[in-house]
Protein backbone atom coordinates (compact mmCIF):
# COMPACT_ATOMS: atom_id res chain seq x y z
CA UNK A 1 0.00 0.00 0.00
CA UNK A 2 1.39 3.36 -1.07
CA UNK A 3 -0.04 6.67 0.15
CA UNK A 4 -0.19 9.44 -2.43
CA UNK A 5 -0.88 13.09 -1.74
CA UNK A 6 -1.93 15.34 -4.62
CA UNK A 7 -3.61 12.49 -6.48
CA UNK A 8 -6.03 14.86 -8.27
CA UNK A 9 -3.11 16.75 -9.86
CA UNK A 10 -1.04 15.93 -12.94
CA UNK A 11 1.86 14.16 -11.25
CA UNK A 12 -0.16 12.51 -8.49
CA UNK A 13 -2.71 11.09 -10.92
CA UNK A 14 -0.01 9.83 -13.28
CA UNK A 15 1.78 8.18 -10.35
CA UNK A 16 -1.42 6.54 -9.13
CA UNK A 17 -2.02 5.17 -12.62
CA UNK A 18 1.53 3.79 -12.73
CA UNK A 19 1.15 2.02 -9.39
CA UNK A 20 -2.32 0.67 -10.11
CA UNK A 21 -1.19 -0.64 -13.47
CA UNK A 22 1.63 -2.44 -11.66
CA UNK A 23 -0.89 -4.08 -9.36
CA UNK A 24 0.08 -2.05 -6.28
CA UNK A 25 -2.44 -0.91 -3.68
CA UNK A 26 -2.90 2.86 -3.46
CA UNK A 27 -4.24 5.02 -0.67
CA UNK A 28 -5.36 8.41 -1.98
CA UNK A 29 -4.82 11.14 0.62
CA UNK A 30 -7.39 13.80 -0.23
CA UNK A 31 -9.00 16.82 1.34
CA UNK A 32 -12.22 16.54 -0.68
CA UNK A 33 -13.36 12.92 -1.10
CA UNK A 34 -15.94 13.92 -3.71
CA UNK A 35 -13.17 14.91 -6.11
CA UNK A 36 -11.44 11.59 -5.54
CA UNK A 37 -14.40 9.32 -6.24
CA UNK A 38 -13.03 8.24 -9.64
CA UNK A 39 -10.00 6.90 -7.78
CA UNK A 40 -12.21 5.01 -5.35
CA UNK A 41 -13.91 3.43 -8.35
CA UNK A 42 -10.46 2.41 -9.61
CA UNK A 43 -9.89 0.59 -6.31
CA UNK A 44 -7.96 3.19 -4.33
CA UNK A 45 -8.53 3.46 -0.61
CA UNK A 46 -9.48 7.03 0.33
CA UNK A 47 -7.98 8.75 3.37
CA UNK A 48 -9.46 12.18 4.12
CA UNK A 49 -6.84 14.54 5.52
CA UNK A 50 -6.10 18.22 5.20
CA UNK A 51 -2.40 18.89 4.65
CA UNK A 52 -2.35 20.97 7.85
CA UNK A 53 -3.98 18.23 9.97
CA UNK A 54 -1.02 16.21 11.20
CA UNK A 55 -3.12 13.66 13.10
CA UNK A 56 -5.21 12.84 10.02
CA UNK A 57 -2.07 12.71 7.88
CA UNK A 58 -0.35 10.39 10.33
CA UNK A 59 -3.30 8.01 10.12
CA UNK A 60 -3.22 8.21 6.31
CA UNK A 61 0.51 7.49 6.19
CA UNK A 62 0.43 4.61 8.71
CA UNK A 63 0.70 1.02 7.57
CA UNK A 64 2.06 1.92 4.14
CA UNK A 65 5.09 0.76 2.18
CA UNK A 66 5.90 4.35 1.23
CA UNK A 67 4.51 7.86 0.97
CA UNK A 68 4.59 10.29 -1.94
CA UNK A 69 4.45 13.91 -0.80
CA UNK A 70 3.41 16.72 -3.11
CA UNK A 71 3.26 20.13 -1.46
CA UNK A 72 0.14 22.04 -2.58
CA UNK A 73 1.48 24.60 -5.07
CA UNK A 74 1.35 28.26 -4.13
CA UNK A 75 2.22 30.40 -7.15
CA UNK A 76 1.51 33.68 -5.37
CA UNK A 77 3.09 33.34 -1.92
CA UNK A 78 3.35 36.15 0.60
CA UNK A 79 6.88 37.40 1.39
CA UNK A 80 8.74 34.93 3.56
CA UNK A 81 6.31 32.10 2.70
CA UNK A 82 4.35 32.26 5.99
CA UNK A 83 1.67 29.83 4.74
CA UNK A 84 4.27 27.15 4.08
CA UNK A 85 5.59 26.63 7.59
CA UNK A 86 2.41 25.13 9.10
CA UNK A 87 2.30 22.69 6.18
CA UNK A 88 5.91 21.67 6.76
CA UNK A 89 5.34 21.25 10.49
CA UNK A 90 2.23 19.14 9.90
CA UNK A 91 3.99 16.83 7.44
CA UNK A 92 7.09 16.41 9.60
CA UNK A 93 4.99 15.55 12.65
CA UNK A 94 2.75 13.15 10.69
CA UNK A 95 5.71 11.30 9.17
CA UNK A 96 7.39 11.14 12.56
CA UNK A 97 4.30 9.48 14.02
CA UNK A 98 3.54 7.13 11.12
CA UNK A 99 7.16 6.15 10.36
CA UNK A 100 6.55 4.89 6.81
CA UNK A 101 9.48 2.88 5.38
CA UNK A 102 10.27 5.66 2.91
CA UNK A 103 9.12 9.09 1.71
CA UNK A 104 9.41 10.49 -1.81
CA UNK A 105 9.07 14.28 -2.00
CA UNK A 106 8.38 15.91 -5.35
CA UNK A 107 10.92 18.70 -5.31
CA UNK A 108 12.40 20.84 -8.06
CA UNK A 109 15.46 21.73 -10.02
CA UNK A 110 17.12 24.61 -8.21
CA UNK A 111 15.84 23.68 -4.75
CA UNK A 112 19.38 24.35 -3.53
CA UNK A 113 19.59 27.84 -5.09
CA UNK A 114 20.49 30.67 -2.70
CA UNK A 115 18.63 33.42 -4.56
CA UNK A 116 15.05 33.80 -3.21
CA UNK A 117 12.43 32.81 -5.78
CA UNK A 118 9.21 30.82 -6.14
CA UNK A 119 11.05 27.49 -5.96
CA UNK A 120 12.63 28.42 -2.62
CA UNK A 121 9.52 26.96 -1.04
CA UNK A 122 10.67 23.45 -1.91
CA UNK A 123 14.17 24.22 -0.73
CA UNK A 124 12.65 24.94 2.69
CA UNK A 125 10.71 21.68 2.61
CA UNK A 126 13.86 19.75 1.69
CA UNK A 127 15.73 21.34 4.58
CA UNK A 128 13.03 20.23 7.03
CA UNK A 129 12.77 16.74 5.53
CA UNK A 130 16.53 16.15 5.78
CA UNK A 131 15.99 15.42 9.47
CA UNK A 132 13.11 12.97 9.13
CA UNK A 133 13.53 9.68 11.00
CA UNK A 134 12.86 7.68 7.80
CA UNK A 135 14.61 7.41 4.41
CA UNK A 136 13.59 10.28 2.14
CA UNK A 137 14.18 10.92 -1.57
CA UNK A 138 14.02 14.40 -3.06
CA UNK A 139 12.86 14.01 -6.65
CA UNK A 140 14.07 17.26 -8.22
CA UNK A 141 12.17 17.61 -11.47
CA UNK A 142 13.04 20.01 -14.27
CA UNK A 143 10.67 22.60 -15.76
CA UNK A 144 7.43 20.80 -16.61
CA UNK A 145 6.84 20.42 -20.35
CA UNK A 146 3.15 20.74 -19.52
CA UNK A 147 3.71 24.40 -18.61
CA UNK A 148 3.29 24.94 -22.36
CA UNK A 149 -0.45 24.49 -21.81
CA UNK A 150 -0.59 28.26 -21.29
CA UNK A 151 0.43 28.70 -24.93
CA UNK A 152 -1.91 26.24 -26.64
CA UNK A 153 -4.66 28.73 -27.53
CA UNK A 154 -2.33 31.39 -28.96
CA UNK A 155 -0.34 28.82 -30.93
CA UNK A 156 -3.45 27.13 -32.32
CA UNK A 157 -5.52 30.24 -33.04
CA UNK A 158 -2.94 32.95 -33.74
CA UNK A 159 0.27 31.17 -34.66
CA UNK A 160 2.12 32.92 -31.85
CA UNK A 161 3.80 32.02 -28.56
CA UNK A 162 5.01 34.47 -25.94
CA UNK A 163 8.10 33.31 -24.07
CA UNK A 164 9.32 34.37 -20.65
CA UNK A 165 12.16 31.88 -21.06
CA UNK A 166 14.83 33.62 -23.11
CA UNK A 167 16.81 33.88 -25.32
CA UNK A 168 14.64 31.86 -27.63
CA UNK A 169 17.44 29.50 -28.68
CA UNK A 170 18.54 28.70 -25.11
CA UNK A 171 17.90 25.04 -24.16
CA UNK A 172 16.29 24.54 -20.76
CA UNK A 173 16.01 21.33 -18.69
CA UNK A 174 12.40 20.14 -19.10
CA UNK A 175 10.56 16.94 -18.26
CA UNK A 176 7.13 15.40 -18.88
CA UNK A 177 4.91 14.62 -15.91
CA UNK A 178 4.57 11.01 -17.07
CA UNK A 179 8.34 10.61 -16.66
CA UNK A 180 8.19 12.16 -13.19
CA UNK A 181 5.51 9.63 -12.25
CA UNK A 182 7.59 6.78 -13.66
CA UNK A 183 10.63 7.68 -11.59
CA UNK A 184 8.52 8.36 -8.49
CA UNK A 185 7.02 4.87 -8.81
CA UNK A 186 10.48 3.35 -9.14
CA UNK A 187 11.64 5.18 -6.02
CA UNK A 188 8.64 3.99 -4.02
CA UNK A 189 9.56 0.40 -4.92
CA UNK A 190 13.23 0.97 -4.09
CA UNK A 191 15.15 0.82 -0.82
CA UNK A 192 17.80 3.23 0.48
CA UNK A 193 19.10 4.84 3.67
CA UNK A 194 18.82 8.44 4.88
CA UNK A 195 18.57 11.18 2.23
CA UNK A 196 18.70 10.62 -1.51
CA UNK A 197 18.58 13.31 -4.22
CA UNK A 198 17.41 12.33 -7.71
CA UNK A 199 17.57 14.97 -10.45
CA UNK A 200 15.31 14.35 -13.43
CA UNK A 201 15.01 15.92 -16.86
CA UNK A 202 13.77 14.81 -20.25
CA UNK A 203 15.72 13.09 -23.05
CA UNK A 204 17.14 16.41 -24.24
CA UNK A 205 16.98 20.07 -23.25
CA UNK A 206 14.35 22.21 -24.92
CA UNK A 207 14.48 25.82 -26.10
CA UNK A 208 11.47 28.11 -26.63
CA UNK A 209 12.19 27.76 -30.35
CA UNK A 210 11.84 23.99 -29.95
CA UNK A 211 8.50 24.41 -28.18
CA UNK A 212 7.25 26.70 -30.96
CA UNK A 213 8.34 24.16 -33.58
CA UNK A 214 6.51 21.42 -31.67
CA UNK A 215 3.37 23.57 -31.70
CA UNK A 216 3.81 24.16 -35.42
CA UNK A 217 4.02 20.43 -36.03
CA UNK A 218 0.99 19.74 -33.83
CA UNK A 219 -1.20 22.51 -35.25
CA UNK A 220 -0.11 22.36 -38.87
CA UNK A 221 0.63 26.08 -38.97
CA UNK A 222 3.65 28.30 -38.45
CA UNK A 223 4.06 29.33 -34.81
CA UNK A 224 6.29 32.31 -34.11
CA UNK A 225 7.80 32.72 -30.62
CA UNK A 226 8.37 36.21 -29.24
CA UNK A 227 10.23 37.35 -26.14
CA UNK A 228 8.25 38.98 -23.33
CA UNK A 229 10.40 41.92 -22.16
CA UNK A 230 11.69 41.49 -18.61
CA UNK A 231 10.55 44.94 -17.48
CA UNK A 232 6.91 44.00 -18.18
CA UNK A 233 6.74 40.77 -16.19
CA UNK A 234 5.59 42.05 -12.82
CA UNK A 235 2.85 44.15 -14.43
CA UNK A 236 1.66 41.18 -16.50
CA UNK A 237 1.58 38.89 -13.46
CA UNK A 238 -0.27 41.53 -11.45
CA UNK A 239 -2.86 41.86 -14.22
CA UNK A 240 -3.28 38.09 -14.02
CA UNK A 241 -4.31 38.52 -10.39
CA UNK A 242 -1.07 37.95 -8.52
CA UNK A 243 -0.47 40.02 -5.39
CA UNK A 244 3.22 39.16 -5.07
CA UNK A 245 4.67 38.72 -8.58
CA UNK A 246 8.36 38.96 -7.68
CA UNK A 247 8.97 35.31 -6.64
CA UNK A 248 7.60 34.06 -9.95
CA UNK A 249 9.64 36.59 -11.91
CA UNK A 250 12.79 35.69 -10.01
CA UNK A 251 12.19 32.01 -10.70
CA UNK A 252 12.16 32.68 -14.44
CA UNK A 253 15.26 34.87 -14.03
CA UNK A 254 16.91 31.87 -12.42
CA UNK A 255 16.30 29.67 -15.45
CA UNK A 256 17.38 32.40 -17.87
CA UNK A 257 20.49 33.31 -15.87
CA UNK A 258 21.24 29.65 -15.01
CA UNK A 259 21.39 29.98 -11.25
CA UNK A 260 18.39 27.68 -11.14
CA UNK A 261 20.07 24.51 -12.29
CA UNK A 262 20.74 20.96 -11.19
CA UNK A 263 23.14 20.55 -8.30
CA UNK A 264 25.03 17.64 -9.84
CA UNK A 265 27.50 16.79 -7.08
CA UNK A 266 26.22 14.11 -4.73
CA UNK A 267 23.01 13.53 -6.68
CA UNK A 268 21.66 10.81 -8.94
CA UNK A 269 20.88 12.00 -12.47
CA UNK A 270 18.00 10.47 -14.39
CA UNK A 271 16.70 11.08 -17.92
CA UNK A 272 13.08 10.63 -18.94
CA UNK A 273 12.09 9.26 -22.33
CA UNK A 274 9.15 11.48 -23.34
CA UNK A 275 9.97 14.12 -25.99
CA UNK A 276 8.39 17.55 -25.90
CA UNK A 277 6.63 16.83 -29.22
CA UNK A 278 4.60 14.04 -27.62
CA UNK A 279 3.47 16.36 -24.81
CA UNK A 280 2.54 19.20 -27.17
CA UNK A 281 0.72 16.82 -29.52
CA UNK A 282 -1.43 15.55 -26.64
CA UNK A 283 -2.25 19.05 -25.39
CA UNK A 284 -3.21 20.35 -28.83
CA UNK A 285 -5.31 17.26 -29.53
CA UNK A 286 -7.05 17.69 -26.18
CA UNK A 287 -7.81 21.35 -26.86
CA UNK A 288 -9.21 20.54 -30.28
CA UNK A 289 -11.53 17.84 -28.96
CA UNK A 290 -12.63 19.77 -25.86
Amino acid sequence: MYAITGITGQVGSALANQLLNQGAAVRAVVRNPAKAQPWAVRGCELAVADIADSDALAKAFSGTEGVFVLIPPNFDPSPGFPDLYPVIASLVRAIGIARPPKVVLLSTIGAQAHEPNLLSQLGLVEHAFEHLPVPVAFLRAAWFMENAAWDVADARDQGSMRSFLQPLDKPVPMVATRDIAQVAAELLHDTWDRVRIVELEGPRRVSPNDVAQAFASATGREVKPTVVPRDTWEAIFTEQGMHHPTPRARMIDGFNEEWITFEGAGTQVRKGTTPVQAVIDAMVAGSTHA
